[in-house]
């Protein structure tokens, strides 16, 4: 009777134990399928073959399928700085700043939860709703880790109960675009999975997966990057189309790679690996070997077609993901390393210079490159010396590399590179940086980057169409001053081609990724002077707001567009938040960031 009783208590404890685990929300995971990729499957709840997405029919069947990455991550290099313990005048001062970039958040969750609730973003000056990303509610899922990071739990059960209830079977568009997709939905259910542990998370991370998988279903296996995703839920055929941009087409293997880690199904693993391998076999033909131009042709794989090649905008998350692909990883795929090397270097000698500044400022910025046949000399590289918001990622890539990979010389290029974003914003009239903007390069025949108004004057001019070799000396200045106060230019600035400021999140992405490398702490109070700016400028009775022309006088508030982009709170708010944490909270060492600023966890050994 002992050991019957025995048993049976045992068979009761082990009956409640199933019972609590399978009912919390926020359950310990369960062991991986294998341990190194960090994988929580949850039994029964992933593979539902009765799911919509995977009942689609498929007309190009795979052969075979790439396994996952075998064996133990390596010790890769460590990214963040070993930081000295603050003082007590330091620690308030930082929570002092990182409670108003929360008190900023929350004005815009509670704003959207209000007036916008599942729809894909907040008009922050009308309060009304827009749906401009599949109507699936973007920036619910792009905040569900924003909310996990600034402790605000009550708000993220009740995002994360809504989100289970979004539908993908169709869609308020009838295109949608596969990576804005895939960066947004299935790189915020991830995230906030790897967060917060919450299995509800991943399942709808799965159902996104299933759904992107199906924009692969062509005839050489490359995706549909703006999907009719109503033609393919009817199981219609597909075709890749014969251009795309590259960042479209390569930027998508963080996130499909996660996922196979976290299901232990290597399918999406497979389909980007398949992207990776051409872009590999591709890098040296374009007409910039080392880069790819900004757009190609996915039906031909044929990467080496156009002539122009950027770290900005069309391309940039391509060659961003190529180091951090390193890192989640574990190191386990080298060839990213090897195309990183390749694409960084081309990049140092082509896509960099130092702008003529009135304070003789260190700084660089990045610039397209134009290849262009010039006279008998063949094809060879221009660039146009435009500047973009966009590519101020290019800063926190190359300091990430520089530890990653062993660079240290990166590390200098990346610092002259954010502080080229730093001195924009506080050059402008608003302390805001403008979308485009163009800088006239030092002279390459002085030697030396010393302020030269003439020089200066000149190249504003030749941007405004004038041939300054016809026109007298005595004239330029007198047509200088005109476009000056027409184009309302700061010194240093010779043009503005897009004056808006959309809230993006890219320098203080940089700023943030450099003090987190460096520990330097002049980039807190660089940040902070951005965030109040910003604050100043976009902050409406609801929330923040996009902004038409950021180059307006100081003493003129910039008109409000009325327009707030999921990657507001997302992107922007989450780097100023994490730049004013401590430097525990999301660890470079421990997370890797997607473009969309969703921490994903890094394979370590």
């Amino acid at each position: 009777m002992t050991r019957l009783l025995r048993r049976l208590i045992l068979l009761v404890a082990l009956f409640l134990v199933l019972s609590i685990y399978y009912t919390s929300s926020f359950h310990s995971p369960i062991p991986a399928f294998q341990w190194q990729y960090g994988s929580t499957m949850e039994p029964g709840v992933l593979d539902d073959p009765d799911y919509f997405w995977r009942k689609v029919p498929t007309h190009y069947q795979l052969q075979t399928i790439r396994p996952l990455p075998k064996g133990k991550p390596l010790k890769l290099p460590r990214i963040q700085h070993r930081f000295s313990q603050e003082t007590s005048q330091e620690q308030a001062t930082r929570l002092e700043r990182q409670r108003a970039v929360q008190e900023a958040f929350a004005r815009g969750w509670k704003a959207y939860r209000e007036h916008a609730w599942l729809q894909d973003e907040l008009a922050p000056v009308t309060g009304g709703a827009k749906n401009t990303f599949g109507g699936w509610g973007a920036t619910l899922v792009d905040n569900l880790d924003t909310l996990w990071i600034m402790g605000m739990r009550n708000e993220f059960e009740d995002a994360v109960a809504a989100a289970t209830n979004i539908s993908f079977e169709t869609s308020s568009l009838p295109e949608v675009n596969v990576f804005e997709t895939t960066i947004r939905y299935l790189g915020g259910f991830l995230s906030a999975y790897d967060l917060s542990g919450d299995h509800r998370l991943l399942r709808k991370a799965r159902e996104v997966g299933d759904m992107l998988y199906v924009a692969f279903d062509t005839p050489n296996r490359m995706p549909i990057t703006r999907w009719k995703v109503g033609r393919a839920a009817k199981g219609e055929l597909q075709e890749a189309s014969p251009w795309a941009l590259i960042a479209e087409i390569g930027s998508l293997c963080m996130e499909f790679t996660r996922l196979s880690f976290v299901t232990g199904d290597p399918k999406w693993f497979d389909a980007t690996e398949r992207i990776a391998g051409v872009l590999k076999a591709e890098q040296s033909k374009t007409k910039l070997p080392g880069m790819w131009p900004i757009s190609i042709n996915p039906r031909d794989k044929n990467f080496h077609g156009d002539n122009t090649f950027s770290l900005g905008a069309m391309a940039d998350s391509v060659f961003e993901y190529l180091p951090k692909m390193v890192a989640l990883t574990g190191g386990l795929l080298p060839e990213y390393g090897e195309m990183y090397t390749y694409a960084a270097n081309t990049a140092k000698n082509h896509s960099f210079y130092r702008p003529l500044t009135p304070d003789n400022a260190d700084i660089l910025l990045a610039t397209a490159v134009h290849v262009n046949k010039v006279h008998h000399d063949g094809e060879v590289p221009e660039p146009d010396y435009v500047g973009q918001h966009l590519v101020c990622f290019v800063g926190g890539m190359l300091a990430i590399g520089s530890k990653l990979l062993k660079r240290p010389d990166d590390l200098d290029i990346a610092r002259k590179l954010t502080d080229g974003c730093i001195w924009t914003y506080r050059n402008m009239p608003h302390g805001i940086m403008p979308e485009t903007f163009s800088m006239a390069p030092c002279s390459p025949e002085s030697g030396t980057c010393e302020w030269d108004e003439v020089a200066w004057k000149k190249a504003l001019l030749t941007s405004a169409g004038n041939d300054v070799k016809n026109i007298a000396k005595e004239h330029i200045d007198k047509l200088a001053d005109e476009v000056i106060s027409e184009k309302r230019l700061p010194k240093g600035f010779t043009d503005f081609m897009d004056r808006r400021y959309i809230l993006r999140p890219e320098a203080i992405e940089s700023v943030f990724v450099l003090y987190r490398v460096t520990g330097d702490k002049s980039l807190l109070e660089s940040a902070w002077t951005m965030f109040q700016a910003i604050q100043k400028a976009s902050k409406t009775e609801l929330a923040n707001s996009a902004l038409a022309d950021v180059t307006v006088a100081a003493k003129h508030k910039p008109h409000q567009t009325d327009s707030m982009e999921s990657f507001w709170m997302g992107e922007t708010l989450k780097y100023f938040y994490l730049i004013f944490s401590e430097p525990s909270l999301i660890s470079l060492d421990e997370y890797v960031f997607n473009t969309e600023a969703h921490p994903f966890k890094r394979l370590v050994p």
